[in-house]
């Protein structure tokens, strides 16, 4: 059974939303949606360990430790390669004692469709995006079994549960929405000692989309793109302890994208 937060009932509710003292391992944060929410979680107090692949993050780390007074580092991890996953994991226990909460972040896109996209540029989005959130959990999941704690977060995407319009990214689609699919079956697998849950951000300005799509803002009820920044709450609350009854949600911050 995964217990309510210590002294629950003597809390305030915004030391219960604090990340203070708690230590976190970031996958896939080095920039964009990731980076953020690795500041996010420094800001609330967390002790952050984050990855980068293609992006050195060193630099990122090095400021987010001085600017917030937090220890911060920056190591390489491919999370299609598990080994990479579980070695990382081992240095941020080493480095932290434990391990609180894990977000699982990487991600790519290839925007073509089913018959224009070639297998191999298919089987890389499955790869990095869905075997390696298993990947990240596969791992995760010992550590917080032998702990008795601890939350996952994996980005999810509006796209697991949508069809994208006009672009055409049907294997990214896919990839998201096993990753939803994946995180509900964890957390009912990992009740008894942790939580899982997704984030699914809608349309946002980041690298990876390349920046404001005008022709986005007609289908989102916002009438706008949203921002890597609007997303971090979102995370922040699910690692926390005023989420200890929150697992299996796949959590959209859409503008109201799938509301219509």
């Amino acid at each position: 059974m995964s217990p309510p937060a210590k002294n629950i009932n003597e809390r305030t509710i915004t030391d219960l939303l604090s990340l203070k003292g708690k230590k976190a391992l970031l996958y896939g944060c080095s920039k964009g949606i990731g980076l953020d929410v690795a500041r996010a979680f420094a800001q609330s107090g967390a002790d952050v360990l984050i990855t980068y692949n293609s992006t050195n993050a060193e630099s990122q780390a090095k400021e987010i430790s001085q600017k917030y007074g937090v220890k911060a580092i920056a190591l390489k991890c491919n999370v299609s390669n598990c080994d990479e996953v579980k070695s990382v994991f081992d240095e941020a226990l080493k480095q932290f004692g434990h391990i609180d909460t894990v977000v699982a972040n990487a991600g790519v896109c290839t925007g073509k469709s089913a018959i224009e996209m070639t297998p191999e540029e298919w089987s890389k989005d499955i790869t990095i995006n869905l075997t390696g959130i298993f990947n990240v959990g596969h791992v995760a999941g010992a550590v917080f079994e032998k702990q008795g704690f601890g939350s996952l977060t994996a980005t999810g995407s509006m796209s697991g549960a949508i069809v994208n319009v006009p672009q055409k990214q049907a294997a990214y689609n896919a990839s998201k929405a096993g990753v939803i699919h994946l995180c509900k079956s964890l957390a009912v697998e990992w009740a008894d000692f942790a939580r899982v849950n997704v984030v699914s951000p809608g349309y946002i300005s980041t690298d990876m989309t390349g920046g404001m799509h005008e022709e986005w803002v007609p289908y989102t009820p916002f009438r706008r793109i949203g921002l890597p920044r609007e997303l971090v709450g979102a995370y922040v609350f699910l690692a926390s302890d005023a989420a200890t009854y929150v697992t299996g949600l796949d959590l959209k911050v859409d503008g109201g994208y799938t509301s219509i």
